[in-house]
């Protein structure tokens, strides 16, 4: 049996490497908080409190690109990270699951 194959990372700067980790973070954190996956609000508690500080640490990484100079958030090459990082499997706990049919 072969191992499955994953996409390869596009070539990130570090400083966009660091933004796409602390928003996968972000969104890690709001998908566990996010009422209609979950039934634990002590585990939504805990999230809530996390979020916090992977928001900050987001903001910081969006500095220090700014700082850099890359003025320019390139969401294709980021799209193709987010992807090859399982972001929409982790993007998709933040939205409602569809309604069920009438």
């Amino acid at each position: 049996m072969q191992p499955p194959e994953f996409s390869p990372l596009p070539a990130l700067t570090r400083a966009e490497s660091e933004f796409i980790d602390r928003y996968l973070h972000v969104v890690d954190q709001v998908g566990r908080i996010n009422p209609a996956h979950g039934d634990d609000t002590y585990a939504a508690l805990r999230a809530a409190q996390a979020l916090a500080s992977h928001a900050a640490a987001l903001r910081d990484a969006l500095a220090l690109m700014h700082r850099r100079g890359e003025s320019r958030i390139h969401s294709a090459t980021l799209t193709r990270a987010l992807r090859a990082l399982d972001g929409e499997r982790r993007a998709g706990r933040v939205a409602l699951p569809p309604a069920p049919p009438d």
